[in-house]
């Protein structure tokens, strides 16, 4: 009879989820629910609970490594594996939908677009997007991951990545953890450096996107490039 009571409990809450959308759950619903797929046939009610204990939010549960979720009694392996997928399925979504969108004309496009590569990222990284002449996105590339507040980017990369992927046009772009889009003095000096070694091979710096969360600061509109 419990069994019975366990299935039906989970199928009310997918009704509900196609029903009312995600919105409608509380942060630990929404993680219960989630687990009902690595953990199918126990209780994912307490096991929610548990990880939000231990991580703090959601956010820091869907940050935790693998590693670390293992340390939680009674999440497996398989389960520790679908939370360490999120990041990553959100960040492929958030960049897949501007599949047919991908002409960038200015600064609040440029954030736009770079947004979506930072969700769930926690450390600092450094990317270089790479534009054709009539500034179509060829494709992102990942020049430097660092610990937070901290990457290191090199012109080399720079200039060797610009020319891999035949670019005309290049908007750098990199995050803030710390949660401000202020540019800092050194990333003035670096968006000063990485412009001069660009422009030797005829490259132009469309923009330097800082972005801190949904907000961001553009190094062009400052008239800081």
């Amino acid at each position: 009879m419990a069994l019975v009571d366990h299935r039906g409990h989970r199928q009310r809450m997918k009704d509900r989820f196609l029903s009312e959308g995600m919105d409608a759950f509380s942060v630990f619903q929404v993680l219960e629910m989630l687990l009902f797929f690595g953990v199918p046939h126990k209780d994912t009610n307490g096991l929610a609970h548990a990880l939000l204990e231990r991580f703090g939010s959601l956010s820091g549960v869907f940050n935790a490594s693998h590693h670390e979720l293992l340390e939680v009694p009674g999440l497996g392996p398989h389960a520790a594996t679908l939370i360490c997928m999120v990041p990553g399925l959100a960040r492929r979504y958030a960049t897949d939908r501007w599949k047919d969108k991908t002409q960038i004309t200015d600064s609040k496009k440029a954030a736009a677009y770079a947004a979506s590569l930072f969700v769930g990222v926690e450390y600092e990284v450094f990317y270089m997007i790479c534009l054709d002449s009539q500034n179509h996105v060829i494709m992102p590339v990942l020049i430097s991951r660092g610990t937070i507040n901290e990457a290191m980017v090199y012109p080399r990369a720079i200039i060797e990545n610009a020319l891999r992927h035949k670019a005309s046009v290049v908007i750098l772009t990199h995050n803030h953890p710390g949660g401000s889009t202020e540019p800092s003095a050194a990333d003035a000096h670096m968006t000063k450096r990485l412009t001069a070694a660009l422009e030797t091979i005829s490259v132009n710096v469309m923009d330097h996107i800082i972005i801190a969360g949904k907000n961001y600061t553009s190094l062009a509109e400052k008239r800081m490039l």
